[in-house]
C-alpha cells in the first residue's frame, strides 16, 4: 500500500511554479498491480539513465559509469550485463529498442551513437556524430530512422535506415539543424525526444526552458503551447497515441500531457510521484506500467552505491 508523500520544500515550491492547473502530484497506487516485481534491483554503481523495454518483457539499461548495458526481466526483476563497458569515455545514455533485436544507444559526451545486438551484446555498428562540446542525450525511432538528440549542439542526428531495417554508413549519417522557435541557451538544451502523434514529425523538450517543442524532419521547431504550464527538470519522454509523459527528473515526478493530433498544442492533466522514486530519468511502458530508472543524480556514486529502476501504474 503506498502512502501519500510529503515533498521537500523545494520540490513544492517548484511545483507551486508550474501554473495554475500544476496542483500536487499525486502519488501512484501499485495496488492494482499483478505478482512481478515493481522494483528491479541494477548492478551496485551502475549509475543508469537510459531505458528500453521489448520486445516481450525485459528491459535494458545502459550505464552512464562504463557504458554497460544490463538486461533484466519485467517478471522476475533478474537480470545481468549482456553487452560490456566499450571502452572508458563511452557512457550509454538514451536507448530504444527495435522489433529486430537491435539496441540503439546514445553516446553521451563522447558524441557518438552505437547499435548493440540485444541477443549477443555484440555492437553491429558505431557512428560518430560530434567532438568538443556535445552530449548526444536521447533516441527514438520514428520515420524509417533513428533519430538522436544533442544537450550541447542545436541539431539532430539522423540515421536513416534502409531496406528490411539496414544500418546506414558513417556516411550516411544526417545533420538536421534546428530552425524557428527553438534556440539554445546556457545549460542543458533538448534531452528527451518521441515522435508526434500525427507521425509526421517529432516531439522534444528543452531541459533548460521547461518547454515542449514539436520539430518538423526538415529541422523546423515550434513551441507546443501548454498554457500557463511548463515541464521543469523535463527528461525522458514517451509518447501512447496521443498521450505524452514528460519525467521530471529532479522533481521527482512524472507529468502526462494530452496533445492534440500535430503535437502543437496540450494539456498537463496530471504529474504523479512515487516514493520509490530517486531522480528517475527516463520512462518506458510495458502493459499497464511505467518503468524508470533512478539516475540519483543528487547522490555522490560509488562503485557500491544501490541503483533500481520502479514501476508504477500508467496515470
Amino acid at each position: 500500500m503506498t502512502r501519500r508523500l510529503r515533498l521537500p520544500l523545494v520540490v513544492v515550491a517548484a511545483v507551486a511554479l508550474l501554473g495554475s492547473a500544476g496542483a500536487a502530484p499525486a502519488v501512484a497506487d501499485r495496488s492494482d498491480q499483478a505478482s512481478s516485481p515493481t522494483t528491479i534491483a541494477l548492478p551496485d554503481g551502475f549509475q543508469p539513465e537510459g531505458i528500453a523495454i521489448g520486445p516481450g518483457p525485459v528491459a535494458y539499461f545502459g550505464s552512464l559509469a562504463n557504458g554497460s548495458i544490463y538486461r533484466a526481466s519485467l517478471r522476475t526483476g533478474e537480470g545481468s550485463v549482456i553487452s560490456p563497458s566499450p571502452g572508458a569515455g563511452n557512457p550509454s545514455v538514451g536507448l530504444k529498442s527495435d522489433d529486430r533485436g537491435r539496441l540503439f544507444v546514445s553516446g553521451g559526451a563522447a558524441g557518438n551513437a552505437r547499435v548493440v545486438d540485444t541477443r549477443t551484446g555484440k555492437v553491429l555498428a558505431s557512428y560518430q556524430f560530434a567532438t568538443g562540446d556535445t552530449f548526444v542525450n536521447d533516441v527514438v525511432l520514428a520515420h524509417g530512422a533513428a533519430w538522436f538528440t544533442d544537450s550541447r549542439q542545436p541539431v539532430l542526428y539522423k540515421l536513416p535506415l534502409g531496406r528490411h531495417g539496414a544500418l546506414p554508413t558513417q556516411a550516411q549519417v544526417v545533420r538536421v539543424p534546428y530552425t524557428g522557435e527553438l534556440v539554445y541557451a546556457a545549460g542543458f538544451n533538448v534531452n528527451g525526444i518521441s515522435a508526434s502523434p500525427d507521425g509526421r514529425g517529432l516531439i522534444v523538450v528543452q531541459s533548460n526552458t521547461a518547454s515542449l517543442f514539436r520539430v518538423d524532419q526538415s529541422g523546423a521547431t515550434r513551441k507546443v503551447n501548454l498554457g500557463a504550464e511548463s515541464v521543469p527538470a523535463g527528461d525522458g519522454l514517451l509518447l501512447l497515441g496521443c498521450t505524452l509523459y514528460v519525467v521530471q527528473n529532479r522533481l521527482n515526478m512524472v507529468a502526462k500531457v494530452a496533445l492534440n493530433r500535430a503535437g502543437t498544442a496540450g494539456t498537463v492533466v496530471t504529474r504523479v510521484t512515487d516514493p520509490g522514486f530517486d531522480v528517475p530519468t527516463t520512462v518506458a511502458a510495458f502493459g499497464n506500467r511505467l518503468y524508470l530508472p533512478n539516475a540519483r543524480f543528487g547522490t555522490t556514486p560509488t562503485p557500491t552505491t544501490p541503483y533500481t529502476a520502479v514501476a508504477i501504474p500508467r496515470p
